[in-house]
């Protein structure tokens, strides 16, 4: 990526389609003149016209009513600020958003927004991905107009060594929002990998800048196939992928969805601050697919195989091996075998 960083209150806002937006919904599909919307947003019609020209092309169907003037017809599920904030509940994480059409990565757009500053809850969203990273180095399929593609900017007073305790929050915050958007029964499958029916349609891939003794921000990353079809998924995944809409049999609105997940990592993260990494924990392993079964683990660490019997305070995975040894296991692949 190369070139001047977007701000969030340039991108982020998009005032005037914002506001225009606003009007819109308050008349409930009635018609607003021109020159009402020229006098409320202090900007002349045919700078009305230019951005009515603007919404049409990201999909909003905005029809001319001649001699009287403009009528909302329909909104896309498009998940730019304009739609995102209508509803929104936080306090913190999507109280700034940015929207782009495309990047390499939201993950590297969030990492140098927070070297320039950016608040914490700044959320970055792309409609689609050309490098799209998951865990170990692995790519993210991220084809444009059917997912989610996110990373959120934080700034926990906690020290290094407690930043995989966020690793957490994001997949106890997608599953809650799969239950509330698609009524879909999702399970956590350590360290962060979202299963429904046995098939992954989230992961999360976290990036930090820090010192020795804190943390300067925490970018987390989150990937939801949300809408994707079969055909669209590559034929060499490691592990067997899914999205919503598969699950479910149905679309899944990605507004509903993301509104939705912004809300549960806000109140999580909210009550992480507050109250530390115990009830995170918690939730983690009431939703845990591997806890109290035997699995195998594949890793740097080699092979080895065992019960689950929980995380511990960084998140490393605690494994009872056949022989009575409790181990603790930072970082591999999990499969379940019985």
């Amino acid at each position: 990526m190369s070139g001047e960083l977007p701000r969030p209150d340039a991108i982020g806002s998009k005032e005037i389609d914002r506001k225009i937006l606003e009007i819109f919904r308050s008349r409930d599909g009635g018609v607003v003149s021109g020159e009402e919307l020229s006098r409320s947003l202090d900007v002349s019609r045919t700078a009305v016209w230019k951005h009515i020209k603007t919404l049409n092309g990201l999909g909003y169907r905005i029809e001319a009513v001649p001699s009287r003037g403009y009528r909302l017809v329909s909104t896309p599920d498009i998940l730019t600020p304009a739609e995102l904030s209508v509803g929104l509940n936080v306090a913190r994480i999507g109280t700034s958003l940015v929207f782009v059409g495309e990047t390499d990565s939201t993950n590297t757009l969030a990492y140098r927004l927070a070297e320039d500053g950016a608040v914490e809850g700044t959320v970055v969203i792309a409609d689609a991905q050309n490098r799209g990273r998951g865990r170990l180095g692995r790519q993210w399929e991220s084809p444009a107009g059917v997912n989610l593609y996110c990373s959120i900017v934080l700034r926990p007073p906690i020290m290094p060594l407690h930043a995989p305790q966020l690793t957490f929050l994001s997949a106890v915050a997608v599953a809650e929002a799969i239950e509330r958007s698609a009524g879909l029964a999702p399970v956590i499958k350590w360290p962060n990998d979202v299963l429904v029916n046995g098939f992954k349609v989230a992961g999360m891939l976290n990036e930090m800048s820090a010192e020795t003794e804190r943390i300067d921000f925490l970018v987390l990353g989150i990937g939801v196939n949300i809408n994707m079809q079969r055909d669209q998924f590559p034929a060499d995944l490691r592990h067997p992928a899914s999205s919503l809409a598969i699950e479910a049999g149905h679309e899944v609105s990605r507004l509903s969805f993301t509104r939705a997940l912004l809300e549960s990592l806000d109140v999580h993260y909210s009550q992480y601050r507050a109250e530390g990494y115990a009830p995170l924990r918690q939730a983690w392993l009431g939703r845990s697919a591997v806890m109290g079964r035997r699995v195998r683990v594949s890793g740097n660490q080699g092979d080895m195989a065992g019960t689950v019997e929980g995380i511990d305070e960084i998140g490393a995975l605690l494994l009872r091996t056949a022989d009575g040894t409790l181990e603790r296991v930072l970082a591999g692949d999990v499969t379940i075998e019985e």
